[in-house]
């Protein structure tokens, strides 16, 4: 069958969205062993501003009853941490992992003057930039560049999703999108795109950069394909989509593929109405697949080399709306998963309900701060290097 080059370039997007590959892929082709005590973080992105405030809740203040009349969560109907905290009623996993040593929550993160719009703040988080700075690449593209430059044997970053994250976007190297490595790998073994590939003569330089992406594809989909089957996870997780994601994670973490970074999302979590039913939906699925996820990492000693991190654009208003919800705010909390936490539990001061900015929390940790720890102290790279600046560590590993 002829295809012709001019039909390939109007489906371009095959080349940008689920089959988009690094090139650095192909050093992987043949087998090899991940290092004990290979170090990866995952990634769980609350997408459309989660409310930090009814998920970490402060159940000894007054202020925070005051203002959420009918949306605060009384304390007998939370998950009691301490004289002062409670976590959701939904997260019971998550009182368990506080329990054992193994949650960190970290209240009061934002960036300076913060950003309400949905879109503009995740682009701040994701590329970790300042509220005036626009960039083109992501925290973790940029690792990927700064730690394959030059190395015989690249790690990559994985988002389970079909389209790729700004997150991932790196200036030379990119992370690869997919929902699963078996669709994958039987998308690119289609005819019609085998067809393609070798009707492809070199001409157009654009041409050439798509059809050479198609081809990374082509050779590298069954490699990640036969790799997850190497030991997939035997445990059975919820039927829901954190719960596949997770379960997909959990078999490449246990393969030989060396990934350093797994991304995945959770949401909406953008509750301006009858939030209490939408945020109990999410965090049921949330706490059932991180359950059957962190136990699965313990059965197979690979909890202590996990870093599991959540965040969300934003966070909620103090104030409950007039539509049982909540609407855009600024400063929120972090989870933190992991065997390896060097502090562990409530790891700074709840908000400070009393000195609000328009209404809004004030945040006390830059974000920035947070990835500068994981990649200097988790990940072993150049922090300053990938976020253009030094900054403070923290001490949660």
């Amino acid at each position: 069958m002829l295809i012709k080059r001019k039909s390939f370039l109007q489906l371009g997007s095959l080349a940008t969205a689920s089959l988009l590959m690094p090139k650095f892929l192909k050093a992987f082709e043949k087998p090899m062993m991940v290092p004990p005590g290979n170090k990866v973080v995952v990634v769980i992105q609350f997408s459309g501003g989660n409310d930090g405030l009814n998920t970490v809740i402060p159940i000894r203040n007054d202020i925070y009853y005051r203002e959420r009349p009918r949306l605060g969560i009384t304390k007998d109907n939370t998950l009691q941490l301490t004289d002062e905290v409670g976590l959701n009623p939904a997260l019971a996993s998550f009182k368990d992992l506080y329990a054992d040593g193994s949650l960190g929550i970290l209240n009061n993160v934002g960036y300076p003057n913060p950003d309400h719009s949905h879109f503009r703040s995740m682009d701040i988080w994701q590329t970790s930039s300042n509220s005036n700075e626009y960039t083109n690449t992501g925290w973790i593209g940029r690792y990927l560049d700064a730690q394959c430059s030059g190395c015989g044997k690249p790690t990559q970053a994985v988002e389970i999703d079909d389209i790729l994250s700004l997150a991932l976007k790196g200036e030379n190297n990119n992370g690869l999108a997919f929902k699963d490595p078996r669709k994958l790998y039987s998308i690119s073994n289609e005819k019609y795109f085998k067809d393609i590939e070798a009707d492809h003569h070199k001409g157009e330089e654009s041409a050439d950069y798509l059809y050479k992406t198609m081809s990374e594809t082509l050779s590298s989909a069954d490699y990640i394909f036969q790799q997850s089957k190497l030991n997939p996870t035997t445990e059975t997780y919820p039927s829901t989509g954190l719960g596949k994601d997770l379960k997909t994670i959990a078999s490449l973490i246990l393969s030989d593929i060396n990934t350093k970074v797994y991304y995945v999302s959770l949401g909406s979590f953008d509750t301006h109405v009858n939030q209490q039913e939408q945020q109990k939906r999410l965090f049921t699925e949330l706490n059932d697949a991180i359950k059957i996820f962190a136990n699965d990492l313990k059965k197979n000693n690979r909890f202590q080399d996990v870093l599991m991190m959540t965040f969300s654009e934003f966070g909620r208003s103090v104030s409950q709306n007039a539509s049982g919800g909540t609407d855009h705010g600024t400063a929120n909390n972090m989870f933190f998963i992991s065997g390896g936490l060097k502090e562990k539990g409530i790891l700074n001061a709840m908000p400070d309900l009393s000195d609000l900015n328009e209404g809004d929390l004030k945040h006390t940790v830059d974000f920035k701060n947070v990835y500068a720890t994981i990649l200097n102290k988790w990940l072993g790279a150049d922090d300053g290097l990938i976020l253009g600046k030094k900054n403070a560590y923290l001490n949660f590993i």
